[in-house]
């Protein structure tokens, strides 16, 4: 179930499986150069999400949580995924030591979980899903940020 607004899509997600699900809908309009954030608590679904997202693309292999590393990069066909998780972000100098600009570029798509730890450094999202944890499930609101988001949302 699920409900659109100006405020985006909201779709009630009562399990894992409802996340998978929705992560595939998502996969299948995945373009180069998309910059989508993930935001919502530990455990709100983030990580499973992007493990949607990927095994919907078709990467067969084991999908981590990037948490120590806070980038984990995968190649699927013609497709440059990115996805970071920047939770473990401490300070900017982490961030401009990493060398992750070189990551930003109009083919690569990023994944970005907790992107308001490198605030000013990450690019502007074009698409933003918001994980609120519900007493039964999740409620996951995704929001067109860019004419690029609007162009995905569409066809969701």
């Amino acid at each position: 179930m699920h409900s659109t607004d100006d405020n985006g899509i909201t779709i009630k997600l009562a399990d894992e499986n409802a996340t998978l699900a929705c992560a595939q809908r998502l996969a299948a309009l995945i373009k180069p150069g998309l910059v989508v954030y993930l935001r919502g608590e530990l455990g709100a679904g983030k990580t499973t999400m992007v493990r949607g997202i990927l095994n919907a693309l078709g990467y067969v292999g084991r999908v981590k949580s990037p948490t120590y590393t806070l980038l984990e990069i995968y190649t699927i066909g013609n497709l440059q995924l990115r996805h970071f998780d920047l939770y473990r972000l401490k300070n900017p100098e982490e961030w401009e030591g990493a060398g992750f600009d070189d990551e930003f570029n109009a083919e690569n798509i990023l994944l970005i979980e907790w992107p308001e730890q490198a605030q000013g450094y990450v690019p502007a999202p074009d698409i933003e899903v918001r994980f609120e944890i519900l007493s039964e499930g999740r409620d996951v609101n995704i929001v067109a940020l860019s004419k690029l988001g609007e162009q995905c949302l569409t066809q969701l």
